[in-house]
């Protein structure tokens, strides 16, 4: 959208940052971390940042966030620099977003706004352009009051009585409520696709391991090391979008199906989390989760907390599921001997579960066998729960079940066939349920 005054000094690809601090949000945040994030995001859109700042709100206005005194004075200094672009990184309502582009002369966009730009940038598959598509349809909806300057016109009905027609505001709505409901359906044939290959995967006992992390965390990078699969890995905020699986053999010569997943982050957009229900599916549905995180990054901990609550809100929505998670300290190499030193003690100190983290460079390659290691270990010692029909007289599988695994419940029918719900290992469910379908979340093995 162009800037909504004549400016012709403006240049579009030229921003400028601002970062609100509103009350008590940014407490336990680094907040020149977060400011230096937002900075991230702005320049993986490809825009030029020529200032950013973070600014404390005395209070919140309803009309454009910031107070008036700070709407001037961030006027006037867009003008200064040229900038055409005024990145806010905080949710703005569509009334703000209009106001503050009306009084600035410029085009305004938070940071939902921002994210979904850079989505719709690197969205290369189709599944992933339909997620993106979707995503911005919902954001889109709530923000018809800024997008169109012809909300009054209306459609006039039919024959010599005319009527009261419809809104153009109105059927655009209609139009894209209708858009989002296409889009989901295509995209929910996406997700039986996916289950589909799933099930096929745990049929054939292959454990299914999935990289998730804070954005620009080093995923790719690692996923590219272990894989060789030569997907995009760039030192940019959201580098990888669409999902990408393949198969990685471990030191005991079984092999597990790795995926790299998109990259999380804080105040992670829920339009986001909705539309990419089909790609985050794998991650509940995952027998392990590798969590890459960046441990020389100074906010590493916070980013740790949050995609951890990425994932257990993704837990609540899928009835509790919840993989067993290995943590992958990345970037080693980038840290001094010291600091190096004292966190490779600290990982080696720590359990969290059975799982203790393990410390790696995915770019150098350090560590990649105590890395791999500890995946044959984990992934292997999974369990899954199946349901297994047999035959009235199959009395010796039964018995090879039970000593294979647990029965959890059993049951006979009028003609004898039993049905048996029981916990096997990832191998044992695979050898004895080759037909069967991938029934139950997998859980760490009990010990």
């Amino acid at each position: 959208m162009k800037p909504t005054a004549d400016t012709p000094n403006q240049d579009l690809n030229r921003a400028i940052v601002l970062r609100p601090l509103i009350g008590t949000v940014e407490t336990g945040r680094d907040v020149e971390a977060r400011l230096l994030e937002a900075v991230g995001l702005a320049q993986a859109l490809g825009l030029d940042v020529a200032h950013a700042e973070a600014v404390p709100l005395r209070q919140i206005s309803a009309r454009t966030l910031l107070g008036s005194g700070r709407v001037e004075r961030l006027k006037e200094h867009g003008a200064d620099l040229g900038a055409g672009i005024i990145v806010i990184d905080a949710a703005l309502s569509p009334v703000q977003q209009r106001n503050l582009e009306q009084v600035i002369g410029a085009k305004v966009i938070d940071r939902t706004g921002l994210i979904l730009e850079i989505f719709g940038l690197r969205a290369r598959t189709k599944e992933g352009k339909l997620q993106v598509e979707l995503a911005r349809q919902a954001y889109e909806r709530s923000r018809l009051v800024r997008t169109w300057t012809h909300l009054e016109r209306q459609r006039g009905g039919l024959g010599k009585t005319g009527g009261p027609g419809e809104t153009q505001i109105e059927l655009d709505r209609r139009q894209i409520a209708d858009r989002i409901v296409k889009l989901k359906h295509e995209l929910e044939d996406v997700r039986r696709t996916r289950g589909l290959q799933r099930r096929a995967r745990a049929r054939a006992g292959l454990p299914a391991i999935v990289l998730v992390g804070y954005t620009n965390a080093g995923k790719s990078t690692l996923f590219n090391r272990l894989t060789q699969a030569g997907v995009l890995a760039k030192d940019m905020l959201f580098a990888t979008l669409d999902p990408t699986a393949r198969a990685v053999k471990l030191p005991g010569g079984r092999s597990v199906v790795m995926s790299d997943t998109v990259g999380f982050i804080s105040d992670l957009p829920t339009e986001l989390v909705a539309a990419f229900r089909a790609t985050l599916d794998a991650v509940t549905e995952a027998d392990l989760l590798i969590h890459v995180r960046d441990i020389a990054h100074a906010d590493s901990d916070q980013q740790r907390a949050d995609v951890l609550a990425v994932l257990a809100q993704l837990a609540k929505e899928s009835n509790g599921k919840s993989p067993p998670v290995l943590e992958a300290w990345n970037k080693i190499d980038l840290l001094d001997d010291a600091t190096r030193d004292a966190r490779l003690r600290r990982a080696q100190a720590m359990e969290q579960g059975a799982l203790a983290p393990v410390a790696i460079s995915a770019e150098t390659g350090e560590s990649m066998d105590s890395l791999l290691a500890a995946i044959d270990r984990t992934a292997f010692s999974a369990t899954r729960i199946v349901t297994i029909t047999l035959d009235s007289g199959d009395g010796k599988t039964r018995a090879r079940i039970a000593a294979a695994g647990r029965i959890l419940e059993e049951s006979s029918d009028e003609f004898g066939a039993m049905t048996l719900t029981a916990e096997l290992s990832i191998e044992d469910a695979a050898r004895f349920t080759p037909l069967e379908p991938l029934l139950e979340e997998p859980r760490a093995a009990a010990k």
